[in-house]
């Protein structure tokens, strides 16, 4: 019974949002009402402590809504200095094709976004940036979503895996006597875990490119074919590669900090010449239908349209560029020089709220850290760098404040329901104690499916970000549990290893479906409303990954005859999905 009343405010989530279609700010309305409902009567949770989630909730949303805000910002000054019209010139003089523009856009630069800054920033740079090229808004936010995958573990330079499950696995009395019987520490272990999390995602997320291709095609273009985004498979797979091979070793023999920022930049080098020499591309280009023929689901008010470069100033692509270049450069700055990054996330400069109503429940805003300033910070330079004029300014800025206002009633929603589904629980003193919700929902998956559970742990860490929108966070819930659950079975410390990776790449998959983030990237874009459009594309990708990633792990832990299905999965899966129907 606790096991279905967990499993309810998600069970809300998906039927609300996914099979009716409701807008988001009124199905996760009703599922924050469902979820605090269970939290206090039935989880026997303080009413302190369900206000602290709350108020925790809505704090950290109002720090999401700061970066949506800026994120639209960039967008709107761009369309509004005329700089849009030259960048929309340079993608299309490496390559016409709306596949191979996609691959550059949201498979190499997102992944490089991610593993600089992580936390969803790809869909707050790189969507508004495929917009910006005529791409529909949906299509856009599908693409920076799907892409939020296989670079994620080793986003914001490494944070899931140094803190994330660092923070899960550290002080565990079980944890380190098995270490110290095998003699390894901690920071060894979580080394190891890192070349594993490589290994996996790596061996899943080559054919991202593909899929994504294969999405754009079937769900965007004229003929809703499938097959059509298979024609690039040459090219996309070779930037599949080009990626996840370099991304790969920088996690086996460098460690967690470098590996989706090494595989972005050498991803880049080798793709971005190829396409404008051809090499590998299609044939025949591919570009959407006109624009009037497009589903109304697809597009927002946002839209860059032909009439936006009428009389647009002749920026050359570089100048018109660079703000995406500074962004790049002050998020890798900031991550990676470690005193700065000590200073921006220190106490001096960070507003916190330490135990919200008496509960051990804090929450910290790095204002200096967080990517909506440095977003901000770049769109008052473009005033400066493409002399906009006040009206212009003006104008840009009201646009942005009207879209994010449209967006928070959702998020004000999303995210406290994620608090108060999190903090669920009984209070350590109380008389009979109560798991959280999530881990309810772990022990009982762990009690039925033990016996196969590298098939079902990657699913735990998908579950884990989709509650909590993010890969860190899953980590820190579920890798002792997923550790433990390992040893149980029987697994040495290696073993339980792989295990843990298969949470991490989990948690890393489930990013694709997360409310909060797909609440966020719809934002950013204009799309609003429409988020359950989205999860049910999103969805079908995030099954691909987790069940690839689950089959390589039975294949690691248990037997090689596993690679049969890990090489099949793929196989099967393009296979279904150009066999599918015509419109979705």
């Amino acid at each position: 019974m606790y096991t279905f009343l967990a499993m309810l405010p998600i069970i809300i989530v998906f039927v609300l949002l996914v099979v009716m279609r409701l807008p988001a700010k009124y199905a996760m309305s009703l599922a924050y009402l469902a979820t605090a409902a269970l939290s206090y009567f039935v989880w026997q949770t303080s009413g302190n402590q369900v206000a602290a989630a709350t108020i925790h909730g809505v704090l950290t949303a109002v720090n999401v809504l700061f970066i949506v805000f800026s994120a639209i910002l960039i967008l709107n000054t761009l369309k509004e200095s005329g700089a849009i019209t030259a960048i929309r010139r340079g993608f299309m003089d490496i390559s016409p094709d709306r596949r191979v523009q996609m691959i550059i856009v949201a498979w190499l630069f997102g992944c490089l976004i991610e593993g600089s800054t992580g936390w969803g920033t790809p869909s707050a740079v790189a969507a508004p940036l495929l917009l910006a090229l005529g791409f529909p808004a949906m299509a856009c936010v599908m693409a920076v979503l799907i892409i939020q995958s296989t670079p994620v573990s080793y986003g914001a330079v490494g944070t899931p895996l140094l803190i994330g499950v660092n923070s899960g696995l550290e002080n565990k009395e079980d944890v380190a006597n098995a270490l110290a019987s095998v003699g390894k520490d901690l920071p060894a272990y979580i080394f190891d875990i890192s070349g594993n999390v490589g290994f996996i995602h790596a061996a899943v997320g080559f054919l991202i490119p593909l899929i994504l291709c294969g999405f754009l095609t079937r769900f965007f273009g004229e003929k809703r074919s499938f097959t059509e985004g298979l024609k690039a498979a040459p090219f996309a797979i070779f930037a599949g590669l080009a990626f996840t091979v370099p991304y790969f070793l920088t996690a086996k023999f460098i460690g967690p900090e470098l590996p989706s920022i090494v595989g972005s930049i050498v991803g880049m080098a080798l793709v971005i010449p190829a396409a404008k020499r051809g090499f590998l591309t299609p044939k025949e280009t591919f570009d959407f239908g006109p624009r009037e023929n497009w589903d109304k689901e697809w597009v927002s008010e946002l839209a860059v349209t032909n009439t936006d470069e009428k009389n647009a100033p002749n920026f050359s692509v570089l100048r018109a560029f660079s703000p995406y270049l500074i962004i790049i450069a002050i998020l890798i700055i900031t991550r990676t020089i470690k005193p700065l990054k000590a200073w921006l996330n220190s106490d001096a400069v960070t507003i916190a709220y330490t135990n919200i109503l008496g509960t051990t429940i804090t929450n910290k805003t790095q204002l200096l850290y967080s990517p909506g300033t440095v977003l901000l910070l770049v769109s008052i330079i473009c005033i400066f760098l493409f002399n906009m004029k006040g009206d212009m300014v003006k104008k840009s800025w009201s646009a942005s404040a009207k879209t994010m206002l449209a967006a928070a009633p959702a998020l004000l929603f999303s995210v406290p329901m994620v608090q108060v589904f999190i903090n669920s629980g009984t209070a350590p003193d109380a008389a009979v104690q109560m798991l959280a919700m999530p881990k309810v929902l772990a022990t009982a998956a762990a009690g039925a499916f033990e016996g196969m559970w590298p098939l079902v742990s990657p699913w735990i860490g998908a579950l884990g970000a989709f509650i909590a929108g993010s890969n860190t966070v899953s980590n820190m819930m579920f890798a002792h549990f997923q550790w433990g659950t390992a040893t149980q079975i029987g697994l040495d410390v290696a073993n339980a290893g792989k295990v843990v990776a298969l949470q991490a790449v989990g948690g890393a998959a489930g990013n694709m479906i997360s409310v909060h983030n797909v609440v966020a990237a719809c934002a950013v874009v204009g799309l609003v409303n429409r988020e359950g459009y989205v999860i049910r594309k999103t969805l079908i990708s995030m099954s691909y990954y987790v069940i690839q990633a689950g089959l390589i792990g039975m294949a690691l832990i248990f037997s090689p005859m596993w690679w049969i299905g890990a090489v099949a999965w793929p196989v099967l899966f393009l296979l279904v999905m150009s066999k599918t129907g015509a419109k979705a």
